[in-house]
């Protein structure tokens, strides 16, 4: 089963479920599972585990298409047949420029070229490492060049490293509602959305959710740090007959351990009984 864990804002505690519940299935049942970080531009799933061992690491490389403008004959079919507006002519100087931040790769613009005047050059975006946890399990993440503008071609390439993977998979997603989230999402069996019961949090779950409905996905929603804000967010649900998965109370103790990335080793025991019961109507959906 595919679960991804998704948020429509950064620091409800996407991260944080998405550990604990690989931790819950990695310990408490005979399941196999696997935990992959989607969130390519600021991967922190590492952080919780302490002795990890780097299994492998495969340089992922885009194939970004190059002029020759000694062959090209400037008939700009490239540039009309590029989606992305990635491509630039300017035939009175025999300029000619493939914008790498906008290419998507898709080679339309090799194909559409009359002259062969076109030919991809692998550029460097990012690196896929795979570890082993101490618990046997793996831990898969993606971490994106600086600067790259690519998340969605590099979440595409790791989701591609698991998809033959008969064990349980959880994507943790980057946050949001952008492209890359809906690229983590994709093909997933089930989702789960974490928010904060705080005004913030209920805005930016009911744009998740929209999103979600158009991916006809099942999903179900988990309340963190509970105790704070208020109980919209209960009604909100409520009304709409959306599954709560589970409540899981603020903490000053977690948070505090979890600044320290022990949210493992020190408070998992605190919440077992939560993610026992979070686990158990997720895999109702199977």
């Amino acid at each position: 089963m595919q679960i991804a864990v998704a948020s429509g804002k950064g620091g409800t505690g996407k991260t944080t479920v998405s550990v604990n519940l690989f931790h819950f299935i990695a310990k408490y049942t005979d399941s196999d599972v696997q935990l992959v970080d989607c969130d390519v531009e600021e991967p922190n799933t590492v952080l919780f585990f302490h002795d990890l061992i780097p299994v492998n690491t495969r340089k992922i490389y885009q194939n970004i298409p190059e002029i020759n403008t000694e062959t090209c004959t400037f008939c700009k079919k490239c540039s009309e047949w590029c989606a992305f507006n990635a491509i630039t002519l300017v035939a009175s100087r025999k300029f000619a420029r493939v914008h790498v931040e906008l290419c998507h790769s898709c080679g339309a613009c090799i194909v559409a070229c009359p002259n062969s005047a076109i030919t991809g050059k692998p550029h460097f975006l990012g690196d896929i490492t795979k570890y082993k946890t101490e618990s046997g399990k793996y831990l898969t993440e993606g971490k994106l060049k600086i600067g790259s503008t690519m998340q969605t071609f590099l979440i595409k390439k790791l989701k591609e490293e698991i998809s033959n993977n008969d064990s349980n998979i959880i994507l943790d997603a980057p946050p949001g509602t952008s492209c890359q989230v809906v690229q983590t999402l994709l093909d997933s069996d089930y989702i789960v959305l974490v928010t904060e019961p705080t005004p913030f949090g209920l805005h930016d779950l009911k744009a998740t959710i929209e999103v979600v409905k158009l991916l006809n996905i099942p999903f179900g929603v988990i309340v963190n740090k509970s105790g704070l804000g208020s109980n919209d967010v209960y009604t909100y649900l409520q009304e709409n007959a959306i599954e709560l998965l589970g409540v899981i109370p603020f903490s000053k103790t977690f948070a505090h351990n979890y600044s320290k990335g022990n949210i493992l080793s020190d408070i998992f025991e605190e919440t077992t009984s939560i993610y026992r019961e979070i686990t158990a109507k997720i895999w109702t959906h199977q």
